[in-house]
């Protein structure tokens, strides 16, 4: 009798414990993925609050705030694009080119990087380089920034004598958005070089309808008018560009061309 009665303890305690490691079992998997998504978002608002003190150009804070995400997460594409940011603040530019290719590495379609990237070889005068990182972004329908990658990459194409490509890489922007100046700029001065005053007229027109004048578009205007024979229109170009910008490039280039 004793020794039944013992046997059924130990069955009694052997399916308490069981029972009890397997509720921890299921503790631990359940807590397991909100473990990794509350990481995750703390990785996530780490970088962008470091993204938002690097457009307050507070680079301390910023670099502090990607340094805790790398803690997170030493595989984080977004913190290492963010410390090249900064770097690149700083001109930095060899540790800077480092994080830009360590963050493409660890996330090859992470579009922001590679846009950062290619904005920091084309100011680094590595043209051809940049418009290889450019083309893929401005090929990516899934970021937003797309038509300020086409831009870019415009601008790159026109360093490069590309000019066919350019043209057709501004026109792509005004496609997605035709109220988008900036493009609209970059023609008026392109078909202006090329001696395509109406077009140039046209998209000079255009910017102005989308955005306020500036030295560049200014001059291009005074001399779009002095094509056309329009004094009027040209001296009140002239007058604004004196008026508006009369220390800039542009007002001494008109100066020059007064004379």
């Amino acid at each position: 009798m004793w020794v039944r009665l013992v046997k059924s303890i130990f069955r009694r305690c052997a399916l308490v414990v069981g029972l009890c490691l397997t509720l921890a079992a299921c503790v631990t998997t359940t807590n397991a993925p909100e473990q990794r998504i509350d990481l995750a978002k703390a990785e996530a608002t780490h970088i962008q609050a470091g993204l938002n003190y690097l457009r307050q150009r507070d680079k301390e804070s910023a670099r502090r705030h990607f340094l805790k995400a790398l803690k997170l997460n030493s595989q984080s594409a977004g913190a290492n694009n963010g410390i090249a940011l900064v770097h690149q603040m700083e001109e930095e530019y060899e540790l800077a080119d480092q994080y830009y290719r360590k963050a493409l590495s660890l996330d090859p379609d992470y579009a922001l990087a590679r846009n950062n990237y290619g904005v920091f070889l084309f100011r680094q005068e590595r043209y051809k380089e940049a418009e290889e990182h450019l083309e893929i972004v401005a090929k990516d329908f899934t970021y937003g920034r797309r038509t300020i990658a086409l831009i870019s990459l415009g601008k790159t194409q026109l360093k490069l004598n590309k000019t066919t490509e350019a043209e057709k890489s501004f026109k792509q922007v005004l496609s997605i958005n035709f109220r988008q100046p900036q493009a609209q700029l970059e023609l008026a001065d392109l078909y202006f070089q090329q001696k395509s005053y109406t077009n140039s007229k046209f998209y000079l027109d255009q910017f102005a309808k989308y955005s306020r004048q500036t030295p560049r578009s200014l001059w291009i205007g005074i001399r779009i008018e002095r094509v056309f024979g329009n004094k009027d229109k040209e001296a009140s170009y002239a007058l604004a560009l004196k008026n508006l910008h009369p220390y800039s490039q542009e007002y001494l280039e008109y100066k020059q061309s007064a004379e």
